[in-house]
C-alpha cells in the first residue's frame, strides 16, 4: 500500500518545506519493505527545517519509524514460516520468468534492466530466483529471474513463486527444435499444481483455485540461423494461447515492442496526482488496476481521502480539462488527478 503524501490539498502543513523534501517524500510511492520506509522517514527528517512549524509533521515521521521497525521486527520473528524463495513485491508489479536450460532468461532479463546479471552458455547458471527493475517510461516492472524448469525438472517452490507473481514470460529458444513441446511440458507441469497460464488479455480473477496468470511468450534468439521458421511454427505447436513476440537478447531485436508487452500484462494505469495550483507529478505515479476509481486513488494515498473526499478534478489527453468528477469516475492511464476533501 501507498504512503501518504503529508503536504497535500488542504492539510495545513509549512509552507518553507525545501524542494528536496518532495522529492525524498515521492519515493514512499514505491517503498515496500519496513526498511525503505525507515529510510527515507529518517531523510525526511533530516531535510525538515527544525521550528515551531514543523514540530508536528516531524513527529508524525518519528511516530513511522517507530511503527516500521515494529512491522521489521514482526517480519522478521515469522520469517521462518514464509514460503520459501518468496520474492518482495516492487514496482509497478512482479513477472516471473520461466523457460528451459539456455533459453536465455538470464539474457533477456539483462537487456531489459541493464543490471549485472550472471550470464554464461552453459545451463543452470541461475540456481536462485532473483528480482531485477524493468525501466519502462515512468515506471518499474520487477523482472524475477528464475532457475530453468520443464516438465520434468522444477523445483518444488517454483509454482509458489508463479501463484504470488502478477504475471509470466515464458520464454523460448528457438534454436531448440523441441521448444514447443518442453513449454508444453512446462504449462501442463504448471496446471497440476493448479497454475493455469492464459493470454494476455484474459480476464483474470482474484486468487482462486485454479491460479490464473496472464502469460506472454518471448521467443528468444531470432536472430540465429534458421528461427525465423522455427518462430512460425512455434504458433503451430504450441497448445497455449499466448502472444508471441520474437525477440533477440544479443541484438536487442524486438525488445521494445517485449518492454511495453510486459507491462501490458500487469492490467494497471499510472495515475499522476495534482495539488491545486501547481503541476501534476509525472515522474512518480500511482499505479492502479485497470478499472480503478478516484475513490480507489483516493485509498492509495491516505485514508483520510477516501473518508472526507468530495470530488476530484480530471485532466487527460481525451479532451477533459480540469473536469469535476464523483468518486465512482474510472480511471484512465496517465490521468491526472487532483482530489479535494
Amino acid at each position: 500500500m501507498r504512503e501518504p503524501v503529508a503536504f497535500w490539498y488542504n492539510f495545513r502543513m509549512p509552507a518553507n518545506l525545501p524542494p528536496e523534501y518532495h522529492k525524498i517524500e515521492a519515493e514512499l510511492r514505491t517503498a515496500r519493505s519496513a526498511a525503505e520506509k525507515i529510510d527515507i522517514y529518517e531523510r525526511l527528517i533530516r531535510v525538515i527545517p527544525h521550528h515551531k512549524g514543523t514540530d508536528k509533521l516531524i513527529a508524525m515521521y518519528r511516530q513511522k519509524i517507530a511503527k516500521a521497525r515494529e512491522e521489521g521486527e514482526r517480519q522478521a520473528s515469522t520469517a521462518k514460516h514464509a514460503p520459501t524463495h518468496k520474492i518482495e513485491k516492487t514496482g509497478a508489479g512482479q513477472v516471473a520468468l520461466a523457460g528451459p536450460p539456455n533459453a536465455g532468461k538470464s539474457s533477456l532479463v539483462r537487456a531489459l534492466t541493464g543490471a549485472a546479471v550472471e550470464v554464461a552458455d552453459y545451463p543452470f547458471t541461475t540456481r536462485l530466483p532473483s528480482p531485477f527493475m524493468m525501466p519502462f517510461e515512468n515506471v518499474k516492472v520487477q523482472l524475477v529471474d528464475t532457475p530453468p524448469v520443464t516438465g520434468e525438472l522444477m523445483e518444488t517452490w517454483f509454482p509458489e513463486m508463479v501463484k504470488m507473481a502478477d504475471a509470466v514470460l515464458l520464454v523460448a529458444d528457438l534454436s531448440e527444435p523441441d521448444a514447443a513441446a518442453v513449454l508444453d511440458g512446462i504449462v501442463g507441469r504448471l496446471k497440476e499444481r493448479k497454475i493455469e497460464l492464459v493470454g494476455s488479455g484474459a480476464d483474470v480473477a482474484p486468487p482462486l483455485f485454479p491460479f490464473r496468470k496472464r502469460t506472454l511468450l518471448a521467443a528468444n534468439k531470432i536472430d540465429a540461423e534458421g528461427t525465423a521458421r522455427a518462430f512460425e511454427d512455434l504458433g503451430v505447436l504450441l497448445e497455449g494461447p499466448f502472444e508471441r513476440l520474437a525477440v533477440s537478447a544479443v541484438s536487442g531485436r524486438g525488445l521494445e515492442t517485449l518492454r511495453r508487452a510486459v507491462f501490458g500484462l500487469l492490467r494497471v494505469v499510472r495515475v499522476y496526482s495534482k495539488v491545486p495550483g501547481k503541476r501534476a507529478e509525472k515522474d512518480a505515479p500511482f499505479t492502479l488496476e485497470v478499472g480503478s476509481t478516484v475513490m480507489d486513488m483516493a485509498r492509495a494515498v491516505h485514508k483520510d481521502f477516501s473518508e472526507k473526499l468530495r470530488y476530484a478534478r480530471v485532466w487527460n489527453a481525451a479532451g477533459l480539462d480540469g473536469l469535476r468528477v464523483n468518486r465512482d469516475y474510472v480511471l484512465a492511464d496517465e490521468d491526472v488527478v487532483e482530489l479535494h476533501i
